[in-house]
């Protein structure tokens, strides 16, 4: 990026009202333009591939590809890629997910219409920008041991409350195997039992609601 020129950006967002005023206030700023917008993540690398813009700007829940994996599919073609993160989620989960796969910054749909031209104008000079809210549910949980693939099959199930034996039935699993990962599941969430172990979940963004 030239000093000279405006932040060149791509947005990629699944909802048009959204990605219009997201748009709508990148391009009124003198040392901004909108130079491609996405409606999936698919779309998202693609685009960046053909204009290859000074920052990416990515929901994080898009069909077709979502935008955490979006990021890193960038990041493995772009190293140096300037990627942030948008989401109605702030668990922090979501936000540790976001930051590994490449996003140089996590902003929050609430995010206050100066944070997200701060954080433009500081992933374009290769800063990181975590608002406060953000940094506050990073240090709020501290992050346990990682969940299983087959652990969040369960953990899913669970949250949409299936019982034990339902569960395996849906996974094709012994009942027992079932319990074993259930009590797994409970010791690295550090909850008591099946309902906080939900609660943490979505509050954490380990697993979304439909």
């Amino acid at each position: 990026m030239k000093l000279d020129s405006p932040i060149r950006v791509l947005v990629a967002e699944d909802h048009l009202i959204a990605r219009v005023g997201i748009t709508t206030i990148l391009n009124a700023q003198s040392d901004m333009t909108v130079v491609a917008e996405a409606s999936n993540g698919q779309q998202a690398v693609e685009l960046y591939r053909s204009t290859q813009p000074d920052v990416g700007l990515l929901d994080v829940r898009m069909p077709v590809l979502g935008g955490i994996e979006a990021v890193a599919a960038i990041r493995a073609q772009f190293p140096d890629a300037r990627l942030i993160c948008l989401s109605t989620y702030g668990g922090d989960e979501d936000i540790r997910r976001a930051l590994h796969a490449g996003a140089a910054s996590y902003l929050t749909k609430d995010v206050l219409h100066d944070d997200l031209l701060k954080a433009v104008r500081a992933v374009a000079t290769g800063q990181t920008y975590l608002p406060a809210q953000v940094t506050a549910a990073l240090r709020a949980q501290v992050p346990g041991p990682i969940l299983s693939a087959r652990e969040l099959e369960v953990l899913e199930l669970i949250v949409k409350g299936l019982a034990n034996k339902q569960i395996a039935y849906v996974l094709s699993i012994a009942e027992h195997t079932v319990k074993n990962h259930v009590k797994s599941i409970l010791d690295k969430l550090d909850v008591e039992d099946r309902t906080q172990a939900a609660t943490a979940a979505i509050q954490r963004g380990v697993v979304h609601l439909s």
